[in-house]
């Protein structure tokens, strides 16, 4: 589904990702892992058109016999497209309900426009009735229905980051980016997160690509793993070959 070739990304003198390649195929779980700093951020920054590469091509298969070009792309045609992400800070509009969070979410696949929603025309409010049964849905699935007309900024961290997660379905993607969906979070909520990332991915068809410092996580839902370290990747594969790899312990525990 996704397909990155050779990418570079400079900020002046500093290579923040060197020559970095990788897939992710249709269904698949995918881990992206590294020490602090090693350029992990900035592959999703790249893929949803925050930042043009200086070196490097992204393709993306959302259907079979479908190539786009992501490289040149706006961070909303990416989205329109079918990729979505959450971020490793939560960036909710605290102010608003939860479902108003969900509902904004639902913004991307509007067919009607500024008019229609000012005069009130019949397919715009059948438009706005359906958003908002797909909205109640999403919180259905994702446990917060009860929670729906609380603040999203009252909401405890976890159930904040699930909230995230509701927002980024609500845009229907084909490919979720989750941006340490764990950072922050207590045992007990990691073990929730991981149950909960594997049942949205088989409830709404997806393909993931995980960015994890909690290892538990990262091992137990990926089927192949990708490791940056300065940007360069330094080892890719299964999770059981990735524990192994020299390079990926000297990484992260400064031993050889």
């Amino acid at each position: 589904m996704l397909r990155i070739e050779n990418l570079t990304m400079k900020f002046g003198g500093v290579v923040a990702c060197s020559s970095f390649s990788a897939e992710v195929k249709r269904g698949q779980i995918v881990g992206l892992i590294g020490p602090n700093g090693a350029g992990k951020t900035t592959v999703f920054n790249v893929i949803t058109g925050v930042y043009k590469p200086t070196e490097g091509q992204i393709f993306f298969h959302p259907r079979d016999g479908e190539t786009h070009q992501l490289v040149g792309l706006s961070p909303d045609r990416i989205a329109k497209l079918g990729i979505c992400r959450t971020f490793q800070n939560t960036r909710l509009f605290g102010q608003l309900s939860v479902l108003d969070n969900v509902f904004i979410g639902n913004h991307l696949r509007l067919k009607s426009n500024v008019l229609s929603s000012v005069l009130r025309i019949p397919s715009y409010a059948r438009e706005e009735r359906e958003i908002y049964e797909k909205s109640l849905y999403l919180l259905e699935k994702i446990g917060l229905q009860d929670f729906k007309d609380e603040r999203a900024s009252s909401l405890p961290y976890g159930m904040q980051r699930r909230l995230e997660m509701a927002r980024a379905l609500a845009t229907e993607p084909k490919l979720l980016l989750l941006d340490e969906p764990a950072a922050g979070m207590n045992p007990q909520e990691t073990r929730e997160l991981t149950d909960f990332i594997q049942e949205i991915k088989e409830e709404f068809d997806l393909t993931i690509f995980l960015i994890e410092h909690h290892m538990e996580v990262v091992m137990e839902i990926s089927e192949r793993i990708y490791v940056l370290d300065h940007g360069v990747l330094i080892a890719e594969g299964s999770p059981s070959e990735v524990q192994r790899n020299a390079k990926v312990i000297e990484a992260y525990l400064g031993v050889g």
